[in-house]
């Protein structure tokens, strides 16, 4: 089976990279499982900050649509409200590098990870709505993050929005020029570095502590909302209407 997540560690930084082009790194089982297996090497390692990144010009399309009829809905959801905690319960700082579209499911990550730097070409959408779902499970980090007006306009539109407006918005760190990512991102790790361990891990805990809090007081819920939803008949037509249009041939 090619593996769809990899992990290295450079110059203190452990970099998690998601490589699931065929999906879009799409939060499939096997995607899910390798992140959390990556996850727990950096928390045992020797690096002192991990990335999350993606190979491809894509950072994360969501769930993955193709699997939601093959799966408990609620274990899927429960592996969603998961893979959020173990990013805010990491040890170690969390920086998230986003050089793609973000779509959903994936913003879950962005919103768990302590830092979120993106491409200023970067597009960002919560379509859960035009899915009939909602974005039950990766609200108990996105919320945090938001203003009340900027959840109530992405979220029940579902519309399409750029880097600067989730910047100003709280949704991301920070939005730089694309050719300064890198570069950025690269400051960033070692300004983190050059902290001591221990402050990090401390620090960390204490500005995770409430939003851990909340994942836990909300996770069953959400996950009963997000599995009712996603078994319902009106998000099985629209998914699968979207899904066969995404498939449909272009040119």
């Amino acid at each position: 089976m090619t593996e769809l997540v990899h992990y290295e560690v450079t110059d203190a930084v452990g970099t998690i990279t998601l490589d699931s082009p065929h999906n879009r790194n799409a939060l499939s089982q096997q995607l899910v499982r390798e992140l959390f297996d990556h996850l727990d090497t950096a928390a045992a390692d020797a690096s002192v900050v991990v990335v999350i990144r993606s190979a491809d010009r894509v950072f994360c399309s969501g769930a993955d649509l193709s699997e939601a009829g093959s799966q408990g809905m609620e274990e899927g959801a429960r592996s969603m409200v998961e893979m959020q905690r173990r990013i805010v319960a990491h040890p170690k700082p969390v920086v998230t590098r986003i050089a793609g579209p973000v779509r959903a499911g994936g913003l879950g990550i962005v919103a768990a990870s302590d830092v979120a730097i993106c491409a200023d070409d970067v597009t960002f959408a919560f379509t859960e709505s035009r899915l009939g779902l909602a974005p039950a499970v990766i609200s108990l980090t996105v919320l945090p993050r938001l203003t009340a007006r900027a959840a109530s306009d992405t979220f029940l539109s579902g519309r399409t929005f750029d880097a600067a407006e989730a910047a100003a918005m709280g949704l991301v760190t920070r939005a730089v020029p694309a050719g300064e990512l890198d570069a950025v991102v690269a400051d960033m790790c070692d300004e983190l570095t050059q902290a001591h361990p221990q402050g990090l891990r401390e620090t960390k805990a204490l500005l995770s502590a409430p939003l851990l809090e909340r994942i836990d007081a909300g996770a069953q819920d959400m996950a009963t909302l997000s599995a009712r939803l996603f078994g319902s008949e009106a998000a099985k037509e629209a998914m699968a209407a979207f899904l066969s249009r995404s498939r449909r041939p272009r040119g």
